[in-house]
């Protein structure tokens, strides 16, 4: 394996597709707290669910105010994934098409909302809906938007691409493309959930990128630095903001206090306060030894994890090497040890003064 091979980056693509939001922000053509319906008619038009009938029909009502960018990037829009949340699950085993066929991102995630926007949180959609929103307010697919906005300006080759990896300079390299997963679906980062790349028509932002980790590096070099090649030197430091409202907040904390918790806290401990910014969870204080206060971080499936470090100057980029069938706990436990670890080393290089 080499360094510049290509990886399928997962829900690690979420952060490409805020910077490439909040790049149109920017550039005045949407606003953080603006109402989306000119630009997402289909989001206007969603109900929330409240449960089901004794005839086992779907209970809505209207949502209560629109649906804005501030909320897709922090999850609280209330687009859940259907196979994290059991109502919504249901509805989607009910009604969503079984056809197979491949959708764009407004027909692939139809289901109605999880909970009033601005009122909840839940881990969903809003980043593909986010990426769709840039296409149709710039005019350009959300691919061709990374490579003249995100990595050209970095002085980055445009090795990146949205699922199907077609192009063979990449496919060469591709990490996925072997004799267990031959279409490079993923299966080693998502797992069975890396199916619904084969179902995908066009760019998916909360997912569907594929790119090397030294890309992905520099992407979040970028960031930490805030050296305003991506985004104004406010736009930058406002996504390490925490962007919950009140309700949205405490609907976070019922989550991270769920049995999905720790997938949610991303191997930061319960002890720690944690909100969302625009680009991934964000720690609300400092951690002792480790992450400052308004860190910000994700991953990608099972094996892929990054972190930014503006208080402490360092992030980082993890992509484990996978066999399948993969063992997540491995994994997960491979990660931690990245995201600790490099602190470690990161003090003893400040201590020989090598940084």
């Amino acid at each position: 394996m080499s360094v510049d091979d290509v990886l399928c980056l997962a829900s690690a693509t979420k952060l490409i597709a805020s910077i490439a939001a909040l790049q149109c922000v920017d550039d005045g053509l949407l606003t953080l707290k603006g109402d989306l319906s000119k630009v997402a008619a289909e989001l206007a038009e969603k109900q929330v669910l409240t449960g089901w009938s004794e005839n086992d029909e779907p209970i809505l009502e209207p949502a209560c105010q629109p649906i804005t960018l501030e909320m897709l990037l922090s999850h609280s829009a209330g687009v859940a994934y259907d196979f994290l949340e059991p109502t919504i699950g249901k509805w989607s085993r009910k009604y969503k098409p079984k056809d197979g066929k491949k959708r764009k991102v407004e027909d692939t995630f139809i289901y109605p909302l999880l909970h009033q926007p601005g009122k909840g949180w839940m881990y969903g959609s809003g980043l593909d809906w986010a990426g769709r929103i840039v296409e149709r307010v710039t005019g350009n697919t959300l691919e061709e938007h990374v490579h003249e906005r995100i990595l050209k300006p970095l002085g980055l080759k445009t090795d990146a691409q949205f699922f199907p990896v077609t192009r063979e300079d990449l496919r060469e390299r591709l990490v996925d493309l072997n004799p267990d997963d031959p279409k490079g679906l993923g299966y080693a980062v998502m797992g069975q959930g890396a199916e619904i790349n084969g179902r995908t028509d066009g760019c998916f932002g909360g997912h569907g990128l594929a790119m090397p980790a030294p890309t992905y590096l520099r992407i979040t070099q970028s960031l930490l630095a805030n050296d305003g090649k991506l985004l104004k030197p406010e736009t930058c430091a406002d996504m390490f903001q925490n962007h919950l409202a009140p309700e949205a907040l405490s609907g976070q904390q019922g989550m991270l206090a769920s049995p999905l918790g720790p997938f949610f806290r991303v191997g930061i401990g319960e002890e720690t306060k944690l909100g969302h910014g625009l680009g991934g969870t964000i720690t609300l204080e400092d951690v002792e030894g480790w992450y400052g206060a308004h860190t910000m971080s994700w991953g990608g499936g099972l094996t892929f994890a990054w972190f930014i470090d503006r208080k402490n100057d360092i992030c980082g980029v993890g992509a484990i090497l996978a066999k399948l069938p993969l063992d997540g706990g491995v994994a997960s436990d491979l990660k931690d040890v990245f995201r600790k670890d490099i602190y470690q080393k990161y003090g003893a290089w400040k201590k020989n003064g090598e940084v």
